[in-house]
């Protein structure tokens, strides 16, 4: 049997449906694919003792615990100077993508920083005027991607021309009926002047979606962005990722090599072939209008908007939310 330190956010959904259903807790750990003692340690340790949830495992509420106690975890953990320092070696000596430098640190058991807080202090650094930031604001160039971008003007001419880029009318027909789970539209929404984004991703089955603050539209950025939510999600469970033809999005083919995922892209100038994810972003805009200045909100304000997003209910989802719509996609996953 293959164990797992960690609880997916699908496998404690399983956990609540087969426990609600009276399953065993061996039968339980069989049926997901962990150790029993993990499934009797999630039960005792997320299980209420008191209020509306007194003796009921709840998902909802053992994975917004997990996330709170690794956002308090990574709180402590801060981007000293020192560990800017050593960065910096490894960036400009060894060449180290911020992917390596975080992995180092790790494999050293050195506390260190992830390495989305890496990109961020590079592209921070690369826009920024700030006397503090003046030596750094060539990291970048230290980047794979870094010195391709002194060719935006090339990139301008042939922005249609994205690297192994399969067009929309060969995606298959199963994404068009949004008959399954996994079927991902990705979109940016720019925030004041062009100078941030949020990147925002939607099932096109459940309406899920997803934002992620990002201080650029590097494409490096953006696609460390992409992984960082594909793996919080559970990569068996993105079957396509369809994008438009922004350069921002030219390393697909990166995702697509390191998680099977198939990717495809819009038409030109055509907005209604992600028109799901459109749509979220006019919800979005409901809370963030045009011109907000994105560097000016926090994480949290934007984690809160994205809960209200997927609790909002949905006409043609019988009232649903899209949080109610995914549980059952899931149950059915379950059944079957």
């Amino acid at each position: 049997m293959q164990k797992f330190n960690h609880l997916s956010p699908e496998q404690r959904y399983q956990i609540e449906i087969l426990n609600k259903a009276g399953t065993k807790q061996v039968e339980i750990a069989r049926l997901i694919g962990v150790h029993k003692s993990t499934v009797s340690r999630e039960l005792k340790r997320n299980t209420g003792k008191r209020g509306p949830h007194a003796k009921v495992y709840s998902a909802k509420i053992a994975i917004d615990r997990t996330h709170e106690r690794h956002r308090l975890k990574r709180k402590k953990i801060r981007f000293t100077e020192a560990l800017k320092e050593q960065a910096r070696m490894w960036l400009e000596q060894d060449k180290l993508s911020p992917e390596l430098i975080a992995a180092q640190w790790e494999k050293q058991e050195q506390q260190g920083v992830s390495h989305e807080t890496i990109y961020d202090w590079i592209w921070k650094a690369k826009k920024s005027r700030h006397s503090s930031l003046i030596q750094d604001r060539g990291l970048y160039k230290h980047l794979r991607h870094g010195k391709r971008k002194q060719k935006r003007g090339n990139y301008r001419q042939n922005r249609g021309v994205i690297k192994e880029r399969v067009p929309i009318d060969q995606r298959p027909e199963i994404v068009q009926n949004r008959e399954r789970l996994g079927d991902i539209e990705v979109d940016l929404m720019m925030g004041k002047n062009h100078q941030s984004a949020l990147l925002v991703m939607t099932d096109r089955a459940t309406l899920i979606t997803t934002m992620d603050f990002l201080p650029s539209k590097e494409a490096e950025l953006v696609k460390a962005k992409i992984e960082q939510r594909i793996e919080w999600i559970g990569p068996s469970w993105i079957k396509t990722c369809t994008f438009d033809n922004d350069m921002a999005f030219a390393l697909h083919h990166e995702i697509r090599d390191k998680y099977g995922i198939k990717t495809f892209f819009t038409r030109p100038y055509t907005s209604q072939d992600k028109g799901t994810v459109e749509n979220r972003i006019g919800l979005i805009r409901a809370f963030l209008p045009k011109g907000t200045d994105l560097n000016e909100i926090n994480d949290q304000t934007i984690a809160e908007i994205e809960q209200k997003i997927n609790n909002r209910p949905i006409r043609k989802f019988n009232y649903l939310t899209p949080k109610e719509k995914l549980l059952s996609y899931k149950t059915v996953a379950l059944i079957t």
